[in-house]
C-alpha cells in the first residue's frame, strides 16, 4: 500500500537524506508557512473564512503548527521544501 511505501521511504537508512512528510491538507500553499532557524524547522498554516448573509455572519478558522529539529549535521542553508 502507499501508506507501507511511504513508511519504508522514512525508514530507509540506505540514504543521507533525510524526509519528512506533514499533511497540510484542506490549507491553500499561500496559507502555510515554512521557517528554517535555530536548527528547527517550523511548519504552520492559518487559514480563515468569513460568509455573510441576510440573516447571520459564520466565520471558520483552522490553524495548524508543526515543529520539529533537523537531525545532528545538516545545514539550515540545505533543506528545501515543496508544497
Amino acid at each position: 500500500s502507499r501508506r507501507k511505501r511511504l513508511g519504508m521511504m522514512l525508514n530507509s537508512s540506505h540514504s543521507q537524506n533525510h524526509l519528512a512528510l506533514i499533511d497540510v491538507k484542506g490549507f491553500d500553499p499561500r496559507d502555510v508557512t515554512v521557517i528554517v532557524k535555530d536548527g528547527k524547522v517550523t511548519v504552520s498554516a492559518e487559514h480563515k473564512e468569513e460568509h455573510n448573509t441576510a440573516m447571520a455572519k459564520t466565520c471558520n478558522y483552522r490553524k495548524f503548527l508543526k515543529e520539529f529539529s533537523l537531525p545532528p549535521g545538516v545545514n539550515e542553508n540545505e533543506v528545501t521544501y515543496s508544497l
